[in-house]
């Protein structure tokens, strides 16, 4: 499987996730844990680096498999954020994540990241493209509806927050 990477303009450029990746991506996770924790269940779990190391090699596997397109958002050479595919070839669809760090939002790198992993699932034949976030995510939601997502439902008390249960938004985007 070739490299990923796209240029996103304004200096932000959109690329593979690797071993070489993951102490940056890390410590930037560390910066942001009090607003991953918002909206990210998977920001409860303790965050070491031998454990971001196993995380980064699963998703290089699932990329091996062609399964995951996982992504960091580079500003000039700095990790800011990362945004990722995952696909399900038995549906013929993929989900969508994403997130930056708290001083770069609302600068349209995840914007531009999006539009290019959505590109990857219409390119590889995916049907829909998925993305699920907490309900009173608004930035996540209004993204979501910018990209062209319909708003399908909401999943209640379907993700966990640390010590509580929220409802989850379900957009769809059907090519």
């Amino acid at each position: 499987m070739a490299a990923f990477g796209r240029d996103l303009g304004d200096g932000y450029t959109l690329t593979l996730r690797d071993l070489s990746t993951v102490r940056p991506l890390h410590e930037l996770v560390l910066a942001n844990l009090d607003r991953l924790r918002a909206a990210e269940p998977w920001a409860w779990r303790p965050q070491t680096l031998e454990d971001a190391v196993l995380h980064t090699e699963h998703l290089l596997g699932q990329y091996a498999m062609d399964r995951a397109l996982p992504c960091v958002i580079r500003l000039d050479d700095r990790i800011v954020g990362a945004a990722s595919l995952a696909f399900d070839p038995y549906l013929g669809q993929a989900s969508l994540g994403y997130w930056v760090d708290a001083g770069l939002e609302g600068r349209g790198a995840v914007r531009r990241a999006a539009t290019v992993l959505i590109g990857a699932a219409r390119a590889r034949g995916a049907a829909r493209v998925e993305l699920r976030t907490a309900v009173d995510n608004a930035r996540s939601r209004g993204l979501a509806e910018r990209l062209g997502f319909t708003d399908e439902g909401t999943l209640r008390s379907a993700m966990p927050l640390g010590p509580v249960r929220v409802d989850v938004a379900v957009y769809g985007l059907v090519f």
